[in-house]
């Protein structure tokens, strides 16, 4: 206990020091949030990566909601105000427990491009994607994250929010229940996926259990199997996620609207993560 106060102490004094010696100007050029783009973003990120807490497969040189949940970690993790900005106290401290080794940091975890962009839904992402498989969800326009939960489809991956939380964030982005698709970034086992979400529940009943026919199934879906599988979470029936080339179950032909979201997430993630 006396040892780590002792360490707060001199990492305290340390960051005061730099702080001291750093012209008021340059502290205030180096103001980094959510939207900030540029080296200096990747060097923030190459020091929170080196310090456990941006679990990215690799630095991006884009501020967003990675980059901000990490810095409020580490924010919160040195008694710093955890609003996720990057200003000259979370700059400092940042300089005074990471090194400053920057071609060594890049050099930790070379990025493996194979995992990321527009994967193909049949021969790649249904396999990745795996049912019963949690991914993080991004918004590509809002970049607000939440979490879903593949459980059926084979066109395309039929999945539900995992808590009331999640189905919240979704219903907020979306201005309620909604088949307007939306472009998406899939976050699963390092894999950086671009997709298109249609935020209408359908094909299920939350109260009934899983796969058991019933009547009055969400969406006008009537009689039939049970697509709830997750339950509690405040959403009767599964969404469609898709992703390159998956296809819609009642014709088994290639949506242009979920294909063109699916575009628009991919160009995010070449500007962004390549």
């Amino acid at each position: 206990m006396k040892t780590k106060s002792l360490f707060r102490a001199a990492t305290a004094c340390c960051m005061a020091a730099v702080i001291a010696f750093t012209p008021a100007d340059a502290l205030a050029a180096t103001l980094l949030r959510r939207g900030s783009s540029g080296t200096e973003v990747k060097s923030v990120q190459l020091s929170l990566k080196e310090l456990g807490y941006f679990t990215y497969p690799k630095v991006t040189g884009y501020y967003g909601s990675i980059t901000e949940t990490a810095v409020k970690k580490f924010q919160r993790d040195n008694n710093l105000k955890a609003d996720g900005v990057v200003g000259s106290n979370t700059r400092a401290a940042l300089k005074a427990l990471a090194s400053d080794d920057e071609d060594a940091k890049l050099m930790m975890e070379p990025a493996d491009t194979s995992k990321m962009g527009d994967l193909d839904w049949f021969s790649e992402v249904q396999y990745i994607f795996k049912r019963g498989d949690t991914a993080k969800i991004t918004d590509v326009d809002t970049g607000r994250s939440f979490m879903l939960k593949r459980t059926f489809g084979t066109n395309h991956a039929d999945v539900e929010p995992l808590t009331r939380e999640d189905a919240g964030i979704i219903k907020d982005i979306w201005g309620g229940w909604s088949w307007t698709r939306r472009a998406v970034i899939v976050e699963i086992d390092g894999y950086i996926i671009a997709g298109s979400l249609a935020a209408m529940p359908h094909a299920g009943v939350d109260s009934a259990p899983a796969v058991k026919y019933v009547s009055n199934r969400s969406g006008g879906y009537g009689w039939g199997k049970n697509l709830d599988a997750v339950k509690g979470n405040g959403v009767n029936g599964v969404i469609d996620l898709h992703f390159k080339n998956s296809r819609n179950h009642n014709t088994n032909k290639v949506k242009k609207e979920h294909q063109d979201m699916v575009k628009k997430a991919n160009i995010f993630i070449e500007n962004n993560y390549k």
